[in-house]
């Protein structure tokens, strides 16, 4: 998780280094298309897999919804400074827990909306609004978050009938095709400097979600979650030595209030299925 982190504040920086030259659509589009090399390991389980009309089209629609998501991202990572990125990031699976119980019936208890508004005032610490300017990054990373909830959503009603390689392969080669017709419609000649630095943006965002997938795989969410927590750390580190960005306490306040939100709701969630394993194996 310590090397997730660090690979995915990487991406957050060289799309920051980029600036905003190019647009976000494109942006978004090479570095999915750059990024299918990495899907070569996973063609044999997507060759494999089962291709229903009704999955084809599950598919599509996530890569719809997934594509949006990212050029939100893109935009509003040109907007606004990378620690505020990161913290409103945190917003995620919030959202995922009230979609959860709103579209997936799963029970939504006090302890959940306890932590679900009490993420909300971490959002609103970062904002501030009424005393400051909400910039159009911060709607597009509001934005963001629920289209990438949305995105989870769906990943997990489908995890349990395909291969995780399905579930990632697909995401990779709909979204590359959902933002084609975004950056064909404001595609500008990119530089072979620009072309390097997506390459490199698809290599650290491939590597982080392979390295998370050992974590997950090696330990308990109770477990891995906390550790995510020091991106923030970095990106406020990197964005005031790199990127000259003044240090915000109500930023980093404000991640620290969705982070424990998170973080209390994950360990809750650990506890209950233990608790409902231990009943379970009681003769």
């Amino acid at each position: 998780m310590l090397v997730t982190g660090f690979c995915f504040v990487a991406v957050t920086a060289l799309v920051k280094h980029m600036g905003d030259d190019m647009p976000a659509a494109q942006s978004a589009f090479l570095r999915y298309l750059l990024g299918l090399v990495f899907l070569l390991p996973m063609l044999s389980s997507l060759r494999a897999a089962p291709y229903s009309a009704r999955a084809l089209s599950f598919y599509g629609l996530r890569g719809f919804v997934h594509a949006l998501g990212v050029i939100l991202w893109f935009y509003a990572m040109t907007r606004i400074p990378l620690a505020e990125v990161t913290a409103m990031n945190y917003l995620s699976p919030i959202y995922v827990t009230l979609g959860a119980a709103l579209f997936l019936g799963e029970r939504l208890a006090m302890r959940r909306i306890i932590a679900v508004l009490v993420a909300f005032a971490g959002a609103l610490v970062i904002l501030r609004p009424g005393l400051r300017d909400v910039s159009p990054g911060h709607i597009a990373m509001l934005g963001t978050a629920i289209l990438f909830a949305i995105s989870y959503l769906m990943a997990k009603r489908m995890s349990g009938q395909v291969n995780a390689a399905v579930v990632v392969g697909m995401l990779s080669i709909t979204v590359t095709i959902c933002l084609a017709p975004f950056a064909y419609a404001v595609w500008v000649p990119p530089t072979p400097v620009q072309i390097f630095w997506l390459f490199w943006i698809a290599a650290f965002a491939t590597a982080g979600h392979f390295t998370m997938t050992l974590a997950f795989a090696a330990a308990p969410i109770t477990v891995t979650q906390p550790v995510t927590f020091l991106q923030l750390v970095w990106a406020v580190i990197l964005g005031a030595v790199v990127f000259g960005e003044g240090v915000d306490v109500f930023v980093i306040l404000g991640g620290g209030v969705i982070m424990g939100s998170v973080l209390f709701i994950t360990w809750r969630e650990a506890m209950l299925r233990k608790e409902t394993r231990r009943v379970i194996a009681t003769p």
